[in-house]
């Protein structure tokens, strides 16, 4: 039936239903690829157990995006969040702040791991520069043109990044502590800074966020702080539940618009 209705056609309708058709192709094989793996570092002889996702159907080198993972490790939240940033068109690697991979469902383990590094910012500030240096390192990455992204912990850990002077162009935390112990190393940061917090966030009350700014006026630091009414700590999870109450839980409108925010941001910065 297609052929005979081909055929009936004139000379111009031919060509243009042979154009629709490789356009439907093309269009086809456009459509995002998005190829994941976990990709192994070294802490000396720890090993370190990375995660990448990039758009395979893009061309040519692409911002990179380093991303942190919540107290509970590098689990499927952190490795979803890897996935659409590199359907926005960026190279995003996870960052294995624990090693070996580790993840856990248990507060007390969580709790546990992350209190080593939030003592140890030293320590922090090497496994997070360690995973900066291995973003780096893959090919299809613009080395000009790095920013990293955290979550909870992860956004202690991506502002501890940049107070460490890493060469990076953007920092975003999202519900992230914001206290340091070092308030005078923000000398070293040469980031711009956006920070989304909840505005009824428990684990970081009014006088953290006041700190901050004044860590951030102090040492002349280009930063933005939205807060968000109503949200409470570990906003852009679903997996936190919806009860206030409790200190954590999922604010689906403040889950979109910090995601928004965060795309400008880059826009910004990467221009």
């Amino acid at each position: 039936m297609i052929f005979i209705v081909v055929y009936r056609k004139t000379t111009m309708d031919k060509i243009k239903i042979i154009a629709i058709f490789f356009y439907m192709i093309l269009s086809i094989h456009a459509i995002s690829q998005i190829h994941t793996e976990t990709v192994e570092y070294k802490d000396g002889s720890a090993t370190l157990k990375g995660y990448i996702a990039y758009d395979e159907s893009l061309k040519g080198t692409r911002p990179g995006i380093l991303v942190v993972h919540e107290w509970w490790g590098l689990n499927d939240y952190a490795k979803m969040r890897c996935e659409m940033l590199a359907k926005l068109g960026y190279f995003a690697f996870a960052a294995d702040i624990y090693g070996d991979g580790f993840q856990t469902t248990s507060m007390e383990e969580a709790g546990k791991h992350a209190g080593i590094y939030r003592n140890d910012r030293q320590l922090m500030r090497q496994r997070i520069n360690l995973a900066l240096a291995e973003l780096k390192r893959q090919k299809l990455v613009d080395p000009d043109k790095i920013a990293a992204i955290g979550y909870c912990f992860g956004g202690t850990v991506s502002l501890e990044l940049a107070r460490s002077g890493a060469d990076v162009k953007g920092i975003v935390s999202f519900h992230g502590g914001l206290d340091t112990p070092n308030p005078a190393d923000a000398k070293n940061i040469k980031a711009k800074i956006l920070v989304l917090t909840g505005g009824d966030d428990p684990n970081v009350k009014d006088e953290q966020v006041e700190n901050f700014k004044n860590e951030m006026r102090d040492a002349g630091v280009d930063y933005e702080i939205t807060i968000y009414g109503g949200a409470v700590h570990a906003f852009t999870n679903p997996n936190a539940g919806s009860d206030n109450s409790k200190g954590m839980a999922y604010n689906e409108k403040a889950d979109k618009r910090s995601w928004e925010a965060m795309k400008s941001f880059f826009n910004e910065i990467f221009k």
